[in-house]
């Protein structure tokens, strides 16, 4: 693997943008295990001067975690406890960010506004600590104390990975998709603390297994063990997973009576002995204990009478699998974004798209394939959809980067059974067009922030398109044109491609002139913060307005003027009321 990184790192891309190997290696990380693109990666290091121990700052929000990153390129040698001992300087300056920020460097500052917004959300705050070889004896001492510390803080908890050999080639392997998504593990079971048996023509094991052989189990921290859950982990901050992560630090010999346990499926489940067999494994209760459990890997190695019950059922069909997923949920509270799949207004709001577009289709699940006979530009995935929905018809392009507050916060407003079918095409067009103005070449030459914030940006881009309707047609800013007669009217006279480069023109140049604004003392503009506050509506609005009066203005575009308003004046009829969600 540290041949791989030394041989990668020698490209173009890398010796341009980044001034040594150790930040080259973070970029290497950023880009091959998060699949970030290039300005994504470079818009996230941090390394240099007055970098208060932080390389690199990826906060993921589709996830909602903040990934704080320190990397060690070291060849041969195991690593010490200097790296951690930065790390948790890096964690207690955090708990001060306006003091941290007022010697940090202009790319930290920056990027520590955007960390104090997710905090503010309750983002899960994860440090990674990078080292391609491993770490010695003494470094594994002090990881366990540093790891109790940083996990069992009340005011300010998170966790810390390490990432050594073997988990970055684990990370690398699952980021290439050649790990086998069925995952297949052996679990040693403890004699006289198991059972076998068969219920409803379903094998079953019930076995108590040690808290220290669950860190074992593959596929935790990447969440594959949970695909067939009901939801991902709710973060250390979660107050049923304070009182795990309590007990295993005060009292883990109790930890088996006061947990619920386990409950994991499997394909086929074979016991020889004490060894367990399980091919496609998934836990389908557990996602939050698990989570926390390997969070606290150090002090649950050294537990010896620390025990979880187990449930393993081998259920090949689905059907009955998804039953037990969701069932044996219910003692939680599971949040409606969990389960929105299989919402009514989401079933009939599919069924009617594909009823009125044959070879349509509509994609509700997450993970599900559209079938081979439907057309790639008559598909799109509820999650997109609701991104398009979000950013049209409420006006509110600074909330779609979040799935979470579209299919918890705002769904009763953006998911309506009636919302006919043509204006669910019409949106998938339209984002189609723009997104195809997003890519590596930057056709539009956008600002590098913009592409850097590709998993957001592109749908402030899709609102301006809908601003243009209401500034040429002078309606209030409550209303919003409907998008079946914005794409005709664009379609029609061939000004499709032009008015969706034209927007982009028009956001490129809201962040300019944002960024060019005074700020306060001590603060450093931040084009992610920008992205997701209102204001950044307010500068689009300006800047197609701007635009507008310029075609009239300058010799030479009267004609390009005059052709736009033609094509773009509509009815009053054609627009509708802004769907409120805020």
């Amino acid at each position: 693997m540290i041949e791989k990184i030394e041989n990668d790192i020698k490209e173009t891309y890398y010796a341009k943008n980044y001034a040594n190997d150790g930040q080259r290696f973070i970029a290497w990380y950023l880009r091959n295990i998060y699949n970030l693109d290039e300005n994504q990666t470079k818009y996230c290091i941090t390394d240099g001067a007055d970098d208060k121990q932080i390389d690199a700052v990826y906060i993921d929000d589709v996830n909602s975690v903040i990934h704080i990153i320190q990397g060690k390129f070291y060849r041969t040698s195991l690593v010490d406890a200097e790296p951690l001992r930065e790390v948790l300087s890096a964690w207690m300056q955090l708990k001060n960010i306006s003091k941290m920020q007022e010697n940090a460097n202009s790319i930290l500052k920056q990027k520590l506004y955007e960390i104090s917004n997710a905090i503010d959300e309750e983002y899960d705050i994860d440090f990674e600590l990078l080292i391609p070889t491993g770490l010695t004896d003494s470094a594994k001492n002090d990881l366990k104390i540093f790891q109790e510390q940083i996990t069992t803080s009340e005011d300010f908890s998170a966790t810390l990975s390490i990432i050594d050999k073997d988990e970055l080639i684990r990370r690398y392997d699952i980021a290439l998709g050649q790990e086998n998504p069925n995952i297949e593990y052996t679990l040693e079971l403890t004699n006289g603390k198991f059972l076998n048996m068969k219920l409803a023509n379903v094998n079953v094991v019930l076995a108590a297994i040690p808290l220290k052989e669950c860190i074992k189990i593959p596929n935790i921290k990447d969440g594959a063990l949970f695909k067939k859950n009901v939801r991902q982990s709710l973060g250390l901050s979660n107050q049923v997973n304070k009182g795990i992560k309590d007990t295993i630090y005060n009292d883990a010999n109790n930890f088996f009576f006061y947990h619920n346990g386990i409950t994991a499926i499997c394909s086929k489940m074979n016991l020889k002995e004490n060894n367990l067999q399980l091919k496609g494994l998934s836990v389908v209760n557990g996602c939050q204990s698990l989570n926390t459990i390997l969070s606290c890997s150090e002090k649950v190695k050294e537990e010896n009478e620390a025990y979880i019950m187990f449930r393993f059922y081998e259920v090949p069909e689905r059907e009955r699998g998804d039953k037990i997923s969701t069932s044996t949920n219910s003692q939680s509270a599971v949040k409606a974004r969990d389960l929105r799949s299989n919402d009514k207004r989401v079933l009939e709001m599919k069924k009617t798209y594909e009823q009125k577009y044959s070879n349509g289709y509509l994609i509700t699940k997450r993970g599900e394939v559209k079938p081979a006979s439907k057309d790639d530009n008559y598909v799109i995935d509820i999650e997109l959809l609701g991104k398009y929905l979000i950013s049209w018809h409420s006006q509110r392009p600074n909330i779609a980067y979040s799935p979470t507050k579209i299919f918890d916060k705002y769904f009763d407003q953006l998911f309506k059974k009636d919302y006919e079918p043509e204006k669910i095409q019409s949106l998938n067009i339209l984002g189609r067009e723009v997104m195809n103005k997003w890519t590596k070449e930057n056709p539009l030459g956008l600002n590098e922030s913009l592409l850097a914030m590709r998993a957001y940006a592109p749908y402030h881009h899709l609102y301006a398109i809908s601003l243009f309707f209401s500034i040429i047609n002078g309606v209030p800013g409550e209303a919003v044109i409907n998008p079946v007669v914005a794409l005709s009217k664009l379609e029609q006279n061939n000004l499709l491609n032009y008015v969706v480069r034209l927007a982009g023109n028009c956001l490129n140049m809201a962040l300019d002139n944002a960024s060019n604004e005074p700020q306060i003392a001590n603060r450093v503009f931040s084009p992610q913060n920008w992205i997701k506050a209102k204001k950044s509506l307010t500068d689009i609005r300006n800047a197609i307005s701007s635009t507008i009066n310029t075609l009239k203005m300058i010799p030479g575009s009267e004609d390009i003027y005059v052709k736009l308003k033609q094509a773009l004046t509509c009815d009053i009829k054609d627009f509708e009321g802004r769907w409120t969600a805020d």
